[in-house]
């Protein structure tokens, strides 16, 4: 995708796992980000991004942080009410319930990849 822009993907990852995927473009999207939900299913993507916190979430999350060419950088799990140390080489943060990451095979040094619909 060239041109970033809210709306619904696919995440496809190592080893054929293809993750149904959210897109949060807009500053009003990222800002919102997961907030206010009990769950998400499949992951939520932030653009630009290279930090996160998660106060006032209702649950734990998987964060992955992504470069440019979706390597994922690192991988961390954060329960709520916690402030992210933002990656300098981060441009795309990867949102998850606790433990998402982990089933699908997400971990540094990997390429992930997503689809629009």
């Amino acid at each position: 995708m060239a041109h970033w822009q809210d709306g619904s993907a696919q995440l496809h990852v190592t080893g054929g796992v293809i993750v149904p995927l959210e897109i949060a473009a807009s500053r009003r999207a990222r800002t919102r980000g997961l907030l206010g939900r009990d769950a998400i299913e499949g992951a939520l993507l932030l653009t630009p991004a290279s930090g996160v916190h998660t106060f006032g979430m209702r649950f734990a999350i998987d964060v992955a942080y992504l470069d440019r060419k979706f390597g994922v950088v690192a991988v961390r799990t954060m329960p709520p009410g916690r402030l992210g140390l933002p990656r300098v080489r981060a441009r795309h943060v990867l949102e998850a319930e606790a433990g998402a990451m982990g089933r699908w095979g997400v971990r540094a040094g990997m390429r992930a990849e997503v689809v629009s619909l």
